[in-house]
């Protein structure tokens, strides 16, 4: 795919580890580009940095379709590459374990909530 703009960053995740994630690539002070290979080619996962609140929000790219599928631990519904799916599902959950972490799921309506809430996901 061919994108063009001056509003195009693209991320070609350089800036080495960030976390427990092998590959990140950093856009702005306060947030974080990831690679989370898996799900479909170029996914990724964005993290903002909240210093003033001491905690993270996790903005996934259908790592998981909703809240139930990360407590249960289980993998989007569709992915390209099963082995590299679970690896990513499983840093995201290391990653909320250890860090105070909003999660932001894409496909219900927690997304929205956890962030309106400012709830906490409990792993």
């Amino acid at each position: 795919m061919k994108l063009e703009g001056d509003n195009i960053v693209r991320v070609k995740f350089t800036d080495g580890a960030y976390k427990n994630f092998p590959e990140s690539q950093k856009i702005t002070n306060s947030l974080v580009m990831i690679k989370a290979e898996g799900h479909t080619k170029g996914n990724s996962i964005s993290v903002l940095e909240d210093k003033e609140n001491d905690c993270y929000y996790m903005f996934q790219g259908d790592v998981t379709y909703c809240d139930a599928a990360l407590y249960a631990d289980e993998l989007s519904v569709v992915f390209e590459d099963k082995e590299k799916a679970r690896e990513t599902l499983t840093r995201v959950r290391e990653f909320i374990k250890n860090n105070k972490t909003i999660y932001c799921s894409t496909h219900c309506p927690e997304g929205y909530l956890n962030i309106e809430q400012h709830k906490i996901m409990n792993l």
